[in-house]
């Protein structure tokens, strides 16, 4: 497997410098980046700087809102990036199973992966924890989603962090996926779920006193077994494991955090 930096974890980095940081994340060791956002860029001028720092686009992260926009149009220009995945990274509150409009968005989704598949590229979808509701099935809202859309039209991007926070082992949850689970998130945490833990994407706990345990961190720094995780996205399948950190922590830079996760990697088989 190759090991890749979901670049959202360095993007304040990238608003400043794009390129230069681009070229710093392969400086460090990592074979690709996955985008989450072009910081107006166009797609020729995005591909020519992952060029530039000889780092591979793997895949972006696009919301299913703007997806929707114009699907083709989209798609496209991540095509010319040259990335070979499109993840949609969530799904807001009013779009999720159990709203009037998660049927609607179930088979949008399959209209996206079938764009997808025409110009070469593979739909994934990026789970949080609140995908792991259960569904009048019994099942996980996740395993729901699945299996409504085929493999051919949707595979997974397992984010093993959220798996593990919402009380699931991730390792046998990405093994569960085999054959469906080319990419696989590394991400490391200490601490328990709370309210505020989805500031990053735009939803604000209205709770007013919040005790915040929960902390992202670098890789091996918190409580995921990551050689498990690995062992697991190998056993999987994968091509590409990816390290994210949302926030840095430990009194580091996000670029401090970015090398301490993939120092770590260097004990890691994968």
């Amino acid at each position: 497997m190759k090991l890749g930096l979901q670049l959202y974890s360095v993007r304040e980095d990238l608003e400043k410098d794009f390129l230069g940081t681009l070229k710093k994340v392969r400086e460090m060791g990592y074979e690709g980046g996955e985008l989450a956002g072009l910081y107006g860029k166009s797609g020729k001028e995005v591909k020519v700087m992952f060029e530039e720092a000889d780092l591979i686009p793997i895949s972006a992260h696009v919301a299913y809102q703007d997806l929707m926009v114009d699907i083709e149009e989209t798609v496209k220009t991540y095509k010319e990036i040259g990335c070979e995945y499109i993840a949609i990274p969530y799904l807001p509150n009013e779009l999720r199973y159990g709203t009037d409009k998660y049927d609607e968005v179930v088979a949008n989704i399959k209209v996206i992966g079938d764009v997808c598949n025409k110009y070469g590229i593979t739909l994934l979808y990026h789970n949080h924890d609140f995908e792991f509701v259960k569904t009048t099935n019994g099942a996980y809202a996740l395993d729901e989603l699945y299996t409504e859309v085929s493999a051919d039209l949707l595979k997974t991007e397992i984010d093993t962090c959220w798996v593990n926070v919402a009380g699931v082992n991730p390792s046998e949850y990405v093994r569960k996926y085999t054959g469906r689970a080319p990419v696989v998130h590394l991400k490391d945490f200490t601490g328990e779920k709370n309210a505020n833990m989805y500031k990053l994407i735009g939803i604000e706990s209205e709770e007013k006193e919040v005790v915040n345990t929960f902390e992202y961190r670098p890789l091996g720094y918190g409580k995921q077994n990551i050689q498990d995780i690995v062992d697991a996205a190998k056993d999987a399948g994968a091509s590409w494991i990816i390290a994210e950190q949302d926030e840095p922590s430990m009194g580091k830079s996000r670029l401090e955090c970015a090398e301490m996760s993939i120092k770590y990697m260097e004990n890691i088989n994968y």
